[in-house]
């Protein structure tokens, strides 16, 4: 867990914030949402209280856009020493990574609420969010590779047609289709797809978003290689099982019973029975996959968010420049 950074500051990367000295960043800014907002942002099962917003998010936000009006005038300095009269701004992208149940879906959608509204002054931006699930093989792709087991595991998905999107909305193409998943589902919706147009900032998120490798000939990139900032959202393995546990049986009680979802049969299993298969699936899949594959990626992230027991923020972990 990130606390490790904490024991070995000296040598860390990374600098350490209590909630309380991240918190004395937000140098006054004021909450451009509300409780009602805030509902409509936050995952099921998580908890983000508006607390959390003013603590911890505004405070990010205001890095974030010190950050991005930073990105911009260095672009626009390039543009003139390249005799260059462009205007076009480059999109700032923002990577989003993390455990399932760890919040990444709030994280990411409180933020893009936040950065619409833009900085005091600017006026507000364009901010688009596209998560990895929308890159996943369809089930048909996996059953037939014999990986739908393996699903959210970084073989699960289409890496070549994720680079490519990100790199048409970075170089400034425009009506960009992003596919549609379905969780009710369970898979890719076939010919259906979103657009976005040339957005000035994009978030990204999904499991595996900072994971790298060894570069190949079919591999030369890589989808961090477009983020311009990164955030890990960070927990215990202990808290993770319980969430995961706790929404399996919420779900069991509320989207698993609809025919169309590919886990009805999950909904006429008693309570004691989905806490065991949500604990079988955790342990079999998920924890696997966050060993192997997530939380190798967490020091790549040039900021950690760790989270307590009840889904509080507790801690940020700041990359040093």
């Amino acid at each position: 867990m990130a606390t490790v950074f904490a024991d070995q500051r000296r040598l860390s990367p990374y600098l350490s914030f209590s909630r309380a000295e991240w918190a004395g960043l937000r140098e006054g800014a004021e909450l451009p949402i509300d409780a009602h907002d805030l509902d409509t942002l936050v995952s099921l099962n998580d908890n983000v209280s508006l607390e959390d917003v003013a603590d911890i998010y505004l405070p990010l936000l205001r890095l974030l856009q010190l950050y991005y009006d930073a990105s911009q005038r260095l672009y626009q300095v390039t543009n003139v020493f390249l005799g260059n009269p462009s205007q076009y701004r480059v999109p700032y992208v923002i990577g989003i990574a993390g455990s399932v149940a760890v919040g990444k879906s709030s994280t990411a959608r409180i933020l893009q609420a936040l950065l619409a509204h833009g900085a005091p002054g600017q006026g507000k931006v364009t901010v688009e969010l596209i998560t990895t699930d929308g890159f996943l093989y369809p089930n048909s792709v996996l059953q037939e590779r014999g990986i739908m087991h393996r699903k959210g595991f970084p073989e699960s998905y289409d890496r070549r047609r994720l680079i490519k999107l990100i790199a048409d909305v970075k170089s400034g193409v425009p009506h960009v289709d992003v596919p549609i998943y379905s969780h009710m589902v369970y898979d890719i919706v076939p010919d259906e797809a979103r657009v976005i147009d040339r957005p000035d900032i994009l978030i990204v998120e999904g499991l595996n978003v900072l994971q790298r490798g060894g570069r190949t000939a079919r591999a030369p990139q890589f989808v961090s290689d477009y983020f311009d900032f990164s955030i890990y959202v960070d927990a215990d393995e202990r808290h993770l099982q319980q969430w995961y546990v706790e929404r399996f049986l919420r779900l069991r009680e509320t989207a698993f019973r609809d025919p169309s979802s590919f886990f009805r049969r999950y909904a006429e299993l008693s309570v004691d029975e989905a806490t065991a298969t949500a604990r079988r699936i955790w342990h079999e899949i998920n924890l696997v996959n966050l060993k192997q594959n997530i939380e190798p990626t967490r020091e790549r992230a040039d900021l950690i968010l760790e989270k307590g027991e009840k889904h509080t923020l507790e801690r940020v972990y700041l990359r040093k420049l």
